[in-house]
């Protein structure tokens, strides 16, 4: 019996996607690469066609969809490989920040266009001297006359140099306590004050914009900061289970994409007149990696219908977290060695994908720090 239950809609919002990305994402995935970035075009195709923020509601202009469409975008753009168009972290990381925490008048003003494409979304946390502990964050946000001066640097943030709407974590540094010092607030990307640094040369995530982001006496309205103030930790903290559970599932997708390439690669390529996938040892390999990839899908599907439930699983998304993108790395390094001397071409399409899982088992929380969250959650 299947753990997911996909409706007729589903399935026709899968065919629709599939026919548009074979039209507009997949004959530019190689040109994109070389550029270092996805034009701000694309987005707007994705938009207007109604594959962003499918779970907004239709007074935002959403289709109020479930979350199996985003795992149904995740599964479908994995096929494209490559990482340039993350709409997942658009549809699924930030804009339900501002869905869960903004005002009214705060989703009226940024979520039409965050289905649109006309507003690309980024969140801003790590910085040069804080990653995973959000604690150590140094970036500022003082309120004063109605408004927020926020000054600070970060660092490493996705889609940094197309986004037109960014998250920022501060903290105020008249409060003591870390955690409750921290505040979202929503940075447009014309605000004055704010800039966009180097965008970083990455071993992988090609066609992906990471950039840093400078924030200098940026003054941006106090109706802008999303919720109580103070309350940017606990925000985080809401989400994270959900960002986590997104990378679990592109750690998935991706392994499956790999491992479907690999061995159709077997099939059809002869050693002594014979398919290589005719070799033990080849049979051993692929079957190895097939059952690690079944057993992920399989938790991770559980994982999906659990967090649909509204269930707390931040034990089991922080294992899946980590399990998964280590797979996938696993998977990755084994396939790119069945393709033999090809697999030091470019060509092969292995090479990219495993430049791009690498960097998985960092974001979101390293997996060091996915086994912190697990063990103190198990009261070890």
């Amino acid at each position: 019996m299947d753990i997911l239950k996909y409706t007729e809609d589903h399935n026709r919002f899968r065919q629709r996607l599939r026919e548009f990305i074979e039209k507009e994402v997949t004959p530019y995935v190689d040109q994109w690469e070389k550029d270092k970035i996805v034009p701000k075009s694309a987005w707007r195709k994705m938009g207007e066609n109604g594959f962003l923020c499918m779970f907004l509601s239709p007074e935002y202009g959403g289709i109020g969809g479930d979350f199996l469409y985003s795992v149904i975008m995740a599964e479908e753009m994995a096929k494209t490989n490559h990482t340039g168009l993350i709409t997942m972290l658009h549809t699924d990381v930030v804009v339900p920040y501002i869905n869960t925490f903004g005002s009214e008048e705060i989703k009226r003003k940024y979520l039409p266009g965050c289905v649109s494409g006309e507003c690309i979304t980024a969140i801003a946390m790590t910085e040069p001297g804080a990653g995973s502990d959000l604690s150590s964050i140094s970036t500022t946000a003082v309120e004063q006359d109605g408004e927020v001066i926020i000054n600070g640097s970060k660092t490493f943030i996705s889609s940094g140099i197309n986004c037109d709407l960014v998250i920022v974590a501060a903290r105020d540094p008249s409060v003591g306590n870390a955690y409750q010092a921290i505040s979202l607030y929503i940075v447009e990307s014309k605000t004055p004050g704010f800039s966009r640094g180097r965008q970083l040369e990455k071993m992988g995530f090609h066609s992906q914009d990471t950039a840093e982001l400078f924030f200098t006496n940026c003054r941006i309205p106090a109706i802008n900061r999303l919720g109580e103030k103070g309350s940017g930790f606990y925000m985080l903290m809401d989400k994270l289970q959900q960002e986590r559970l997104a990378t679990a599932i592109g750690a998935i997708v991706a392994a499956e994409y790999i491992l479907e390439a690999t061995m159709n690669y077997c099939r059809k390529t002869l050693v002594s007149g014979r398919p290589i996938t005719k070799s033990q040892a080849v049979q051993f390999a692929l079957v190895e990696m097939a059952t690690e990839v079944k057993i992920g899908r399989i938790f991770v599907d559980k994982l999906i219908a659990d967090h649909m439930e509204k269930k707390s699983i931040i034990i089991e998304t922080s294992m899946a977290k980590y399990w998964t993108t280590e797979m996938v790395r696993r998977v990755a390094d084994r396939c790119l060695d069945l393709f033999g001397d090809f697999g030091i071409s470019e060509e092969c399409p292995i090479v990219r994908a495993w430049r791009d899982v690498r960097v998985m088992s960092i974001f979101a929380g390293t997996n060091e720090i996915m086994k912190n969250i697990a063990a103190k959650f198990m009261g070890l």
